[in-house]
């Protein structure tokens, strides 16, 4: 692998990166174009449904620096497309432009694509080389590899525990844990993903909104599951206008912003569920509900990536122990947020 490929197709991922939170269900994609060694142009899919990262790219290329496009190399974080969605193909433009090289970091995972825009490419004598940071660019787009090749959602379990190992006090009193430092990281978080799910008891303990307030960006879609529809009609986010998806054994259908979907609590009832938000375009699911429901998830094999946050200076002596870390990690990533312990793992079984 070249050295010079590394770096500009670092930097394409560096811009891919910006998209997050505002291209869902499409991927994050970033390209760079070069000439001899000088970068001429770069750009990203910045919102759903606008131009794709190619595009931007070449759009971003000076007037007087255009006659050098089809001698040059592009760099693209996933493989341009080779369909017609809310945008034209990319694939084709790319042969439109004539460009000489164009240097791939990973195939598209998507049935409409996977293979068919390097072919596009191939066949109009573009040289195309694949593979270059592929594995950080399958890694920074892992919730959408996982909606085309699992049919489900990339499942974020998250919780916060005190120094002495605890998740809440076990009383009706709501246990504050974080920094407010902390909040806005997780709201930021919140913002990255297309849903967050909590259970009955969290919701009525808690009363939560569950909105991204403290970023830019979007809030997720808010679910909860309520098999026996025990929650009162006055919880906050029932009543702010946004919409919440009810997961339910009782009732399937609309009533202003709640929707409920009637899945039974049976041995299929985490499949019936994920293909169900499946099928909501829900690529990225968080999930901020208590220990009981982690745990659940945990013991199930339910989940991709696990972050935990820690405050070490913050001790209670008892109340209701942090779930139980599973044993299939394959790697883990450790930050300090000010005071505060960020521990993050992954589901080396998926």
């Amino acid at each position: 692998m070249i050295s010079t490929d590394i770096f500009f197709m670092q930097r394409a991922l560096d811009l891919a990166a910006k998209g997050a939170g505002h291209v869902s269900p499409n991927p994050m994609v970033g390209a760079v174009l070069v000439h001899d060694g000088e970068i001429i142009g770069e750009g990203y899919h910045e919102q759903f449904g606008q131009s794709h990262a190619e595009i931007n790219c070449l759009h971003a290329v000076k007037d007087e620096l255009r006659h050098l496009i089809p001698v040059s190399t592009m760099y693209v974080t996933l493989e341009p497309c080779a369909h017609q969605g809310k945008t034209p193909p990319c694939a084709d433009r790319l042969v439109v432009e004539g460009l000489k090289t164009v240097v791939i970091a990973t195939s598209d995972p998507n049935p409409l694509v996977n293979g068919k825009g390097i072919a596009i490419l191939e066949k109009a004598g573009i040289e195309v080389r694949i593979g270059v940071l592929e594995q950080a660019a399958q890694f920074q787009n892992r919730r959408f590899f996982t909606s085309c090749q699992k049919g489900r959602p990339y499942i974020l379990l998250k919780w916060a525990q005190t120094g002495d190992g605890f998740i809440s006090s076990g009383t009706a009193e709501r246990l504050k844990i974080t920094s407010h430092k902390t909040d806005i990281l997780v709201h930021q978080w919140r913002a990255e993903e297309d849903a967050i799910m909590i259970g009955s008891r969290t919701a009525l303990l808690d009363d939560p909104l569950l909105t991204n307030r403290y970023n830019d960006g979007p809030s997720p879609l808010r679910i909860v599951l309520d098999s026996n529809n025990s929650l009162p009609t006055t919880l906050k986010m029932f009543n702010d206008g946004n919409p919440v998806v009810i997961i339910s054994r009782h009732k399937d259908l609309q009533e202003g912003n709640l929707r409920y979907k009637k899945i039974e609590k049976d041995i299929n009832y985490w499949k019936h569920l994920f293909i169900f938000l499946h099928e909501l375009n829900i690529q990225g699911l968080m999930v901020e509900g208590g220990a009981q429901l982690i745990s659940s998830m945990i013991e199930g094999g339910h989940w991709d990536e696990i972050r935990v946050l820690i405050n070490p200076t913050k001790k209670i002596v008892s109340g209701i122990s942090a779930p139980t870390l599973p044993h299939n990690i394959s790697k883990t990533d450790h930050q300090q947020i000010g005071n505060e312990l960020l521990h993050i793992y992954y589901n080396s079984n998926q």
